[in-house]
């Protein structure tokens, strides 16, 4: 029979002290907020130890924001509403309160707590409880770590058999030296939880509803203890919130090196969740690799590159301090240094784009080449066409936006604009300095410049001399 979890994320938080225009769980982190984490991973979770779950959110402050971004980006998570914030107890009893099956122990075997200020927790610590619990056949697991600074933790208070929380308002003097600390993560069987929540009262120094009450000394609970205590990190400052999107970061570096990306220097690489990268490639310092960027194998990103919901192919080049949104770069095709491909920018293979070039909402053929100082918008260029340094797509009439065809095998000459809508066709040749408004046909040569006149002997009268 498959395991049945109703996993519960507790979203009612306000999350004042984080000072953000934004309810906690929404809190910006990495690409992502805050309450993207625990879903992904709990759906991760689910899908490797081929688990019947279901999620629900328990929402409070701010609620319609947080229903609202969550059936946008996700389908079948739940909702339950925590009218007053009274507590983790009176949390978990809203959601018991909200199913629509009221025999929820026939429906889920087993409730599994997690906060969504916990962005760092992943799958893996969620299946080492899943693990201990069956494996020794326990009514309740409740993660810890050891903190050497313990203030503000509940600390773990281990019996003979069982252990019970104590929070830190309400701890004696030697209970507040224990080191082992709660981390807000729990898996109980249901069963459990109910017959426990119902005799919760709020009799303590916060006057809260502590679901930690729920495991008690001689019962058949226990705390696992993580090595790792970085995972639990809970977000209630932004210092918290840096500090977890670095971890998150690092997690992330080391899986790509992993699986055969090499690093100049990690450190200094801000890569966010979603990122993929292929074996072989290589990223130097100073590099942002954001959104749902897909890098392939055997390419080259180098220092100071910025690439957001971009995907580069195999063997391609991005050089140094260029950005990339948006944009396509296909296979051996280079861009940079200083480029800038916005939108809409699909670079052909083994195509280049040079320094100080900036390309929008156009498709580059293989093997074209715009060197340098140009700038390329809402236009299609044939394969080995070359554009020369300084050119220009005019397709802006201050209303409207207007197409640029150039067709293959074409020279463009350094300094020459082309005013859309206009085609040029293959194997054309524009002299350098022209301006095309009228199209060209296949094989024929345009030049608009203006007439030179030389006057000799007439330079000393414009020359001017130093005192």
């Amino acid at each position: 029979m498959n395991l049945t979890i109703g996993a519960v994320i507790l979203a009612a938080g306000e999350g004042k002290r984080l000072k953000l225009d934004a309810p906690k769980p929404l809190a910006p982190c990495l690409d992502k907020k805050l309450v993207d984490f625990p879903i992904k991973e709990l759906k991760k979770f689910f899908s490797q130890n081929k688990i019947n779950g279901k999620i629900t959110a328990v929402i409070g402050h701010q609620r319609e924001l947080i229903k609202n971004y969550i059936e946008k980006n996700y389908a079948e998570i739940n909702f339950a509403v925590q009218v007053e914030q009274r507590g983790t107890a009176d949390a978990l009893r809203s959601y018991f309160d909200s199913t629509e099956d009221k025999e929820i122990t026939k429906q889920f075997q087993y409730t599994l707590v997690i906060c969504a200020d916990t962005p760092v927790v992943s799958a893996y610590e969620l299946t080492e409880m899943l693990n201990l619990l069956i494996n020794e056949n326990l009514d309740g697991v409740a993660a810890s770590f050891i903190e050497n600074n313990p203030k503000g933790y509940g600390r773990i208070v281990r019996g003979k058999t069982g252990f019970h929380i104590t929070e830190e308002k309400d701890a004696s003097s030697d209970v507040q030296k224990i080191t082992e600390v709660n981390s807000g993560l729990y898996l109980l069987k249901t069963t459990y939880v109910l017959e426990h929540l119902k005799a919760i009262d709020s009799n303590n120094k916060s006057g809260e509803f502590y679901l930690t009450d729920v495991f008690k000394d001689g019962l058949n609970v226990k705390a696992h203890c993580f090595p790792n205590g970085n995972v639990f990190l809970g977000v209630n400052t932004l210092s918290q919130l840096e500090e977890a999107e670095k971890a998150l970061r690092i997690r992330k570096k080391n899986e790509l090196r992993e699986n055969g990306v090499r690093f100049i220097d990690s450190s200094h690489c801000y890569i966010d969740s979603d990122v993929e990268v292929g074996e072989g490639t290589v990223i130097y310092p100073n590099t942002f690799l954001t959104g749902k960027t897909i890098i392939g194998k055997n390419v080259v990103i180098e220092m100071g590159a910025q690439i957001i919901n971009s995907i580069i192919d195999d063997g391609a080049k991005v050089l140094a301090y260029s950005i990339l949104e948006g944009a396509r770069l296909h296979t051996k095709a280079s861009a940079g240094p200083f480029a800038r491909l916005r939108p809409g920018a699909d670079i052909g293979p083994e195509a280049k784009i040079g320094n100080f070039v900036e390309i929008k909402k156009s498709v580059l053929d293989r093997g074209v080449k715009v060197s340098h100082l140009s700038y390329v918008g809402d236009a299609f260029i044939g394969e080995e066409t070359n554009i020369g340094c300084g050119f220009i797509t005019c397709n802006f009439d201050g209303v409207n936006k207007h197409i640029t065809r150039i067709g293959k095998n074409s020279f463009i000459g350094s300094d020459s604009q082309t005013i859309a809508p206009v085609e040029i066709g293959d194997n054309c040749f524009v002299a350098s300095s022209s301006t095309i408004t009228k199209n060209m046909p296949d094989g024929s040569f345009a030049i608009s410049r203006g007439q030179q006149t030389t006057k000799e002997g007439m330079a000393k009268k414009f020359l001017k001399k130093k005192d």
